[in-house]
């Protein structure tokens, strides 16, 4: 049988003393937890192991004994120690010994009660309690009084230490009877700052939770279920960045506990998401107020927006002529010209009608972006598609009629084989047509379809602008939805204290001397960058293509509507 020893190497440098800790028979192994120093007196000690093993539900107990003899030189010390076997009652007693400053130590296993007593190959395997206890590489602690499923997993290791916080809440400045040693026995990690903070936040949740669930209770009313301001909120999608920042308000002012890793990583994820947020936009606004930077983007925006329309203007005159040399149908090509150019023409007026309240329009959404620089770029869209929606309907001009034509002449090349749409049964079936319906119909396709290179020209070159629009606010939000989902606080941690998002554990054989036993080093694999984002990245609110790029494709080539890139909602909890 091989015996597997995972000692703490914090307790390396310890006094002499007993060996704490969980001996776990299905694995053949023995967790040490800690070191209790001498002098102790052995009922105070079963005391204390009976609290510690009530409260954390974990059956601790002594395991043998630990002497140091750079501290401990008496000859009577080895046999007092064997001694204490006999006091404990356990089975079997183990004696770690370590000799000066020499990396091997002596290890050896006591089997007193036992009838026919085997020797047992030891192995010596160090452990970091700092990092085992903080991995969450253990069950989950709700099911700490619920036996393992399989009790051969490496979790019951991480388990046993992480159940056994109680056990390290005692240090070696405590005036009690028994000294212990483990990794928090210079003083148990705590920050007066953090305490502070957490005895504040609880007033602090429910006061911003009251105000939240106020301001949920107004965006539900059924004032704004009706026409105009649902359909404002389901457009603009500043309205919906907002909505999804309510949410995560919602989330990290809960008073209800996280019940997993999954769930505390979320709530810091989405606190440090938002504090960052924030952050860059409070710089965002205060750049944009220094030097009057709001005034000259103003007096800018106006001579932009008619460059825009001057260029859309010679578009549309190089269109009305014979475009790279193609001849095109004279009257529909100059009755479409003239019917952009009007819009064009109510564009401009609209753009200087609205020209001196802009500086003040540009000055109070300024003001937003105290609330998030998602908000501001959400705004900035929503301005973009205010500006180009003289593109917008021109791209719904063109591929109304576009598709028009296309449904058209599918309709009538039926004809010509014999064949209709059966709209009950959605297929298509053979049917005769007599020869008036021949006749009507193809004078009808032979107009459509001479008809059509002038409208697929300008179906194609305001998609084509339209596109660009879609592609510019595809940017957008997708730089939103970088800030909204990337998980900062996971890569943080894994930047400072990697062990705390573990992925694994690894052991690295030490320097081995024949006669001693084998001594391994227990280390933690921290999870890849991309296997944090992957893992711990939060819902996804920006807007990608609803529709493949075959599906796009076969919607441009049959004239529908590309709609605009918005989110689509917080579908993950």
């Amino acid at each position: 049988m091989v015996l597997k020893v995972f000692f703490p190497s914090c307790c390396s440098s310890a006094d002499s003393g007993i060996l704490i800790g969980r001996w776990i028979s299905e694995q053949n192994s023995v967790v040490v937890l800690a070191v209790v120093h001498f002098p102790f007196i052995p009922v105070q000690v079963k005391q204390y192991l009976g609290e510690v093993q009530r409260v954390t539900k974990v059956s601790v107990s002594v395991l043998g004994s630990w002497s140091n003899s750079k501290q401990e030189k008496e000859e009577s010390l080895s046999e007092f120690l064997e001694d204490l076997g006999t006091i404990f009652c356990h089975e079997p007693w183990i004696q770690i010994s370590k000799e000066g400053d020499s990396k091997f130590w002596s290890c050896s296993v006591l089997q007193k009660h036992s009838k026919n007593p085997q020797e047992e190959e030891i192995i010596l395997v160090y452990y970091d309690q700092r990092k085992v206890m903080l991995s969450h590489l253990h069950p989950p602690l709700d099911t700490a009084g619920q036996r393992a499923e399989d009790a051969s997993k490496l979790s019951a290791i991480f388990g046993t230490v992480a159940r056994s916080q109680v056990l390290f809440m005692t240090d070696r400045y405590n005036e009690g009877p028994i000294k212990l040693t483990h990794w928090q026995s210079d003083g148990v990690e705590a920050s007066i700052i953090v305490e502070l903070l957490k005895q504040a936040s609880v007033p602090a949740c429910m006061l911003l939770t009251f105000l939240l669930s106020l301001l949920s209770g107004i965006c539900k009313s059924r004032v704004l279920k009706f026409w105009p301001l649902s359909f404002l909120w389901s457009k603009l999608s500043t309205c919906e960045q907002l909505g999804h920042r309510l949410q995560h308000l919602q989330v990290i002012s809960s008073s209800k506990k996280a019940q997993n890793q999954n769930q505390l990583m979320r709530k810091a994820n989405i606190f440090v998401s938002l504090l960052i947020d924030v952050a860059l936009g409070i710089l965002l606004m205060s750049w944009l107020y220094r030097k009057n930077r709001i005034g000259h983007l103003a007096d800018t925006l106006i001579p932009v927006a008619d460059h825009v329309a001057e260029e859309l203007q010679d578009l549309l005159q190089w269109l009305m002529g014979a475009p790279a040399g193609l001849k095109m149908n004279r009257a529909l090509d100059q009755v479409l010209g003239r019917f952009f150019l009007y819009h064009i023409h109510l564009w401009i007026s609209y753009i200087h009608l609205l020209s001196p309240f802009i500086e003040m329009i540009l000055w109070y959404v300024g003001l937003s972006a105290c609330l998030g620089l998602t908000v501001a770029l959400c705004i900035l869209s929503d301005i973009i598609a205010l500006l180009t929606f003289h593109i917008y309907c021109f791209y719904v001009y063109g591929a109304r009629l576009y598709c028009l034509k296309i449904y058209g002449l599918s309709s009538l090349w039926r004809l010509f084989r014999g064949k209709k749409w059966n709209v009950l049964r959605q297929r298509v079936d053979s049917c005769s047509y007599d020869l008036d319906q021949l006749f009507i119909g193809t004078l009808l396709f032979t107009i459509l379809l001479f008809l059509l290179p002038t409208t697929a020209l300008y179906y194609l070159v305001f998609t084509l602008l339209r596109l660009l629009v879609v592609i510019v606010q595809g940017l957008i939000h997708l730089l939103v939805d970088l800030i909204d989902s990337l998980p900062l606080y996971s890569l943080i941690l894994r930047l400072c204290r990697s062990y705390r998002l573990a992925a694994g554990v690894k052991f690295r054989v030490l320097e081995q001397q024949d006669g001693k036993p084998l001594r391994l080093l227990m280390q933690i694999n921290p999870l890849s960058y991309g296997g944090v984002v992957q893992t711990y990245r939060l819902p996804t609110y920006s807007c990608y293509p609803r529709d493949s790029w075959a599906s796009l494709c076969k919607k441009l080539f049959l004239g529908e509507l590309i709609y605009p890139w918005k989110h689509k909602g917080d579908k993950q909890n």
